[in-house]
């Protein structure tokens, strides 16, 4: 197809406000994650004897096929954006929980020494010592819920919520190649840029304090 019939297709689909859709739960979904998810992994963290079993039933989340949740979410919550942005936040806790939970855990023994043998409590170690040299980890685990939320965002689509899924499903149920090719390229564009900007996020963080 030629550039005027994909500009064509764009318009007559509305892609512009499915990509603001879109980004609007994204942004949503991942920011909640990260907020519940640092928060899991820190409290983990002080409480280390439950974190065993609060992994375990945070992996059995993950084992659950995305569409499945979503199905096992309608009735609770209805359809739409809000089951979406749930499942997204459910599948992304356990990365972020996870590896901020581990970049805790991993601060050297001489690091936490030394501060605290300038004064320093429990608590200021943990945010001035220990939090700071686990963003590199916890970075890590932003990345993979970026993948994450990104591909359930577009599975919304099938319940409701709206974004890029739609245009992707009008295609697959009528038909249309071309606008299954134009859809699936776009969001597969936009989950590659900003799994870059977390890539770049990450090597940065690695750069000044990586090194432990």
């Amino acid at each position: 197809m030629t550039d005027g019939g994909m500009l064509e297709l764009w318009q007559d689909y509305n892609l512009t406000a499915r990509t603001v859709e879109h980004l609007a739960m994204f942004s949503v979904a991942l920011l909640l994650s990260m907020i519940i998810g640092f928060a899991v992994g820190v409290l983990l963290f002080r409480k280390r004897k439950y974190a065993g079993v609060s992994f375990a039933a945070l992996n059995t989340v993950e084992t659950f096929p995305d569409l499945a949740l979503l199905a096992i979410l309608i009735p609770l919550l209805g359809i739409g954006a809000v089951p979406t942005v749930f499942a997204c936040v459910l599948y992304s806790i356990l990365p972020i929980a996870r590896n901020t939970y581990t970049g805790l855990t991993s601060v050297s023994a001489g690091h936490v020494g030394a501060a605290e043998s300038i004064g320093l409590t429990e608590r200021e170690v943990l945010l001035h010592i220990r939090v700071p040299l686990a963003l590199p980890m916890l970075a890590g685990g932003v990345r993979i819920a970026v993948v994450f939320t990104m591909g359930i965002v577009t599975l919304g689509g099938l319940v409701g919520a709206g974004g890029l899924g739609v245009p992707l499903q009008t295609g697959i149920f009528n038909n249309i190649p071309a606008l299954i090719l134009l859809s699936g390229a776009w969001v597969g564009l936009l989950a590659v840029l900003f799994d870059g900007v977390a890539a770049a996020i990450e090597h940065r963080l690695n750069r000044r304090y990586g090194v432990w």
